[in-house]
């Protein structure tokens, strides 16, 4: 027996069509039936800020937005950094005598649905914000058949 036939995934699947892309997306992101580790580095929130629309934030005190990426491609938004400066311990402000705020290399990912548009990303006052939007197509909304 493989991975594959005991997931919970397959009790599913003769009850649904068309869903077995999704079924393996979860099945990839659980890995074997354990959520794979990733850090908490850096902190976020996924917020709804309409009936369709959602924004997603992420904590970057100390970054500006030359410092930071945001990618979408393949249903992955990712977020992260372009390029850590480590030379800037001795800035003209003075020695920084206790570094307390993180600025290490980091990327975090997020699974996108397909009805849902990136639509915008900024950086203000040490929070990213991606703007997302979930458009939903013509023969997905509720319709009546005519009975002949």
């Amino acid at each position: 027996m493989t991975g594959k036939d005991l997931s919970i995934f397959n009790s599913l699947r003769p009850f649904s069509i068309g869903f077995d892309d999704m079924f393996d997306q979860f099945e990839n992101m659980l890995g074997n039936g354990n959520l794979t580790m990733q850090s908490n580095y850096p902190p976020y929130n996924i917020r709804k800020t309409g009936k369709d629309n959602y924004a997603i934030e992420v904590a970057l005190a100390g970054f500006n937005k030359n410092d930071v990426e945001v990618e979408f491609e393949d249903n992955l938004l990712t977020v992260r950094t372009k390029e850590v400066n480590k030379l800037d311990e001795n800035n003209v402000d003075g020695e920084i005598i206790h570094k307390g705020i993180s600025q290490r290399q980091f990327a975090r990912s997020f699974t996108i649905a397909d009805d849902v548009k990136v639509n915008s990303a900024a950086l203000k006052d040490g929070l990213l914000t991606v703007s997302c939007e979930r458009i939903i197509p013509e023969h997905k909304k509720k319709k009546i058949i005519e009975i002949k």
